[in-house]
């Protein structure tokens, strides 16, 4: 059995969510995105890839129309879910200039341990939860091009509840039960991380074929601190969705990693290695960060 297959096998006995996504990520130079022309040149390099591997592509008609987003992360001041691996993230997304009246709130435990990440139960206590996903993150080696590494995702995805996120944990952790594992007192204050705002302003490229009907959503975004007017990091992703990863055949998966690690090697020049977008938010400040992603 293939390595990566084995693992998913390990959770067959857990009663609740096995994988279901593989979202392949690449961490871009920030500096190269500095207008709206950035996420073109990137594709452009990319393409060569594409072609190289003979995949086919269907370019999303709106591929280099820009969709915007805030992206907010919600913490104690010494950082207790992001040191314990949980992310408590909201997101408002705009039309127009304008904040649409909904928004997201997603609560991610995140662990390199597939059977940790799976026993993590990230259910609300609240109900009329919208998604639990649970995802392999395929990551960039920290010190080398043309490799990857894996962290597994579980997380909960609510549409606009009625949560107050800068109250104390004890308020958070009514809603998401499973904080109640986080060993600290329950008047301990939640604040914006930093207080960082993050614009995302992101691109849908379009769909990459990897052959046998798996294939993935292909995004490039970057983050922008809106208070100083800077961006943080560029990424290029793909999102493979399945129903059982031992059904995917082993080409297509094979297909899809060598996608993922030629693309590092011929786009060498964009590559930004060593953290993750999220991990950039929480270094921005003083407090202690134990969590190495």
């Amino acid at each position: 059995m293939d390595k990566h297959i084995s693992k998913y096998a390990e959770t067959r006995h857990l009663p609740r969510d096995v994988v279901h996504y593989r979202e392949y990520k690449i961490l871009l130079q920030p500096d190269r995105f500095t207008s709206k022309h950035g996420f073109l040149e990137f594709w452009q390099a990319a393409s060569k890839t594409v072609k190289r591997l003979g995949l086919k592509v269907d370019i999303d008609r709106h591929a280099f129309d820009s969709q915007v987003r805030e992206v907010l992360f919600y913490d104690t001041p010494e950082f207790h879910l992001y040191n314990n691996h949980f992310i408590l993230r909201k997101r408002t997304f705009y039309e127009q200039g304008w904040p649409r009246p909904d928004h997201e709130l997603v609560l991610k435990y995140r662990h390199p341990d597939l059977v940790k990440a799976a026993s993590v139960d990230v259910r609300p206590q609240l109900g009329g939860h919208d998604e639990i996903k649970f995802k392999e993150e395929l990551l960039l080696e920290r010190d080398r091009l043309g490799g990857m590494r894996s962290v597994y995702s579980h997380g909960c995805v609510l549409t606009s509840p009625k949560i107050v996120l800068d109250q104390g944990i004890e308020h958070i952790r009514r809603a998401f039960p499973t904080l109640r594992q986080i060993d600290i007192s329950p008047a301990t204050k939640m604040a914006l991380v930093n207080n960082v705002a993050v614009e995302e302003v992101q691109n849908t490229i379009g769909i990459i074929h990897f052959h046998h009907h798996f294939k993935g959503k292909a995004t490039i975004a970057v983050w922008r601190d809106r208070a100083m007017e800077r961006s943080l990091a560029g990424e290029f992703a793909f999102q493979c969705k399945f129903e059982e990863l031992e059904e995917v055949p082993r080409s297509a998966l094979q297909l899809s990693e060598d996608f993922y690690k030629q693309v590092q090697l011929d786009c060498a020049e964009w590559i930004k290695l060593g953290t993750t977008k999220t991990a950039m938010v929480y270094r921005l400040g003083t407090a202690r960060v134990s969590n190495t992603e």
